[in-house]
């Protein structure tokens, strides 16, 4: 296969986004494409994307809110192989159904790929009551649902990984819904990297994992969120967080039925031999080639003598370390950017045509900013001659999830042999710092 393209959509030049009033749980979307000159080839390079999706076997990578995925026509058992086999995934990890409306959801739901109206019928809807508080809240967003397989199922069976469920959830990305409208398919979209490695939040994170295995990549800019959407199982009495990710456990307690939600997974992958519920819950994940040590919260940071033993290592701080550690560098002077690099600036752009009052709207506009990936300083300490490459993601927690897994991969590309990671308090309730240690910790080598 031939080198992969990357090629370009700006959500800030797609076009006219509008919003139209529904009586359902949301609000329905539409967007009138440019494709003027000005505007560039944007809308070409979507529909080119979408062709591919109906009319070969090959995935294409596009851009969500969280990180990027992995798409294929999860009709088509052909084409669902082509993620696992691309990947290197394991057979029975089961993959997320990404759908770009209710109405779209509801057919699966009656085994049928032509949607009509709502897709409700004879007025009952198909959607587990459960689910409705959240996705009045949630939805388009970081939230993955556990639905019931139906009998007639149109969905390929390698989706399912021979569960009796399967995962649904609505992107808030304008690229990724207007992709799944133009293909018109329910698209099965795990993250598009080689399996066991950090998540890709940019299109070189992909294009490194997977250059010449995929055709496109559809670059949207960084991602929003950063890590995987939260997938909780409402079938289960009581309901559960099968995977921590974008939506929170205490949002998810503030919704009717859902108070007495519980933690269904563990920080480390499983070892015995049962079928995942969800992805992520089984096999290593999130891993870069270099050994990672991941300090808890609280620990103290490593002394400069652990460093020394070593002579590229590349460090990770959060909230408390010390610029390399209290090593004695010399900074090299690089024609990189250091620090964080804006991508653009992060501004409602005018061709959002809505009133961002509604949470519907807002997640949309919010799709549409561009965020920030983070770089490293490098620095050298002699006379060790121990090459030591420092990146601060400050204090905030979405802003560490934001950069987590482009850290991860910057240091990769440095060569490091170790990666030092200043941990954060997930107990305290917030599920997107728990999101956070649930990544580091599956890909930690060593913790402390």
């Amino acid at each position: 296969m031939p080198e992969t393209q990357i090629q370009p959509v700006d959500p800030q030049k797609l076009g006219k986004i509008a919003f139209r009033q529904s009586q359902d749980l949301i609000d329905d979307w539409d967007i009138e494409y440019d494709e003027s000159v000005q505007a560039g080839d944007q809308f070409g390079n979507l529909k080119a994307a979408a062709r591919d999706l109906v009319d070969t076997d090959v995935p294409v990578a596009f851009p969500t809110e969280t990180v990027y995925g992995l798409g294929a026509d999860a009709t088509r058992s052909a084409a669902v192989r082509e993620i696992f086999a691309r990947k290197g995934r394991p057979a029975d990890n089961p993959l997320i159904v990404h759908i770009h409306s209710l109405p779209q959801l509801r057919a699966l739901l009656a085994g049928k790929l032509d949607v009509t109206g709502d897709g409700k019928i004879d007025g009952r809807d198909a959607i587990p009551e459960i689910y409705r508080p959240l996705i009045e809240r949630f939805w388009p967003g970081p939230l993955t649902i556990i639905l019931p397989t139906p009998e007639n199922t149109i969905l390929a069976p390698e989706v399912t990984a021979g569960l009796s469920t399967f995962g649904a959830r609505m992107p808030r990305s304008i690229i990724a819904l207007s992709l799944l409208r133009l293909c018109g398919r329910p698209l099965a979209a795990p993250s598009a990297n080689a399996s066991t490695r950090p998540s890709p939040t940019a299109a070189e994170h992909v294009y490194d994992d997977l250059n010449g295995k995929i055709n496109r990549i559809i670059d949207g800019g960084p991602c929003e969120v950063g890590v995987e959407s939260t997938v909780v199982d409402g079938l289960s009495s009581p309901p559960a967080i099968l995977r921590p990710g974008g939506v929170t456990v205490e949002q998810l307690r503030q919704c009717p039925g859902w108070e007495n939600v519980v933690v269904g997974y563990k920080d480390k992958q499983a070892e015995d031999s049962s079928k995942p519920r969800a992805p992520g819950m089984k096999y290593r994940h999130y891993s870069p080639k270099a050994a990672v040590l991941l300090f808890e919260a609280g620990a103290q940071q490593p002394a400069p003598e652990e460093l020394k033993s070593k002579s590229r290592i590349g460090i990770i701080r959060t909230k408390s370390w010390k610029p390399i550690l209290d090593l004695n560098g010399e900074k090299v002077k690089t024609t990189d950017s250091n620090g964080w690099k804006a991508c653009c600036t992060p501004e409602t752009p005018a061709s959002v045509a809505a009133d961002a009052s509604s949470l519907r709207q807002s997640n949309l506009v919010r799709s549409v900013m561009q965020h920030q990936i983070p770089r490293s300083d490098h620095y050298i300490v002699k006379p060790e001659a121990l090459h030591v490459w420092d990146i601060n993601l400050g204090a905030d927690t979405e802003d560490i999830a934001r950069g987590l897994f482009s850290a991860l991969r910057e240091l990769d590309k440095k060569g490091v042999e170790s990666i030092f990671v200043e941990g954060i308090d997930d107990k305290s309730g917030d599920d997107i710092a728990a999101a956070v240690m649930n990544r580091l910790r599956k890909a930690a080598e060593i913790r402390i």
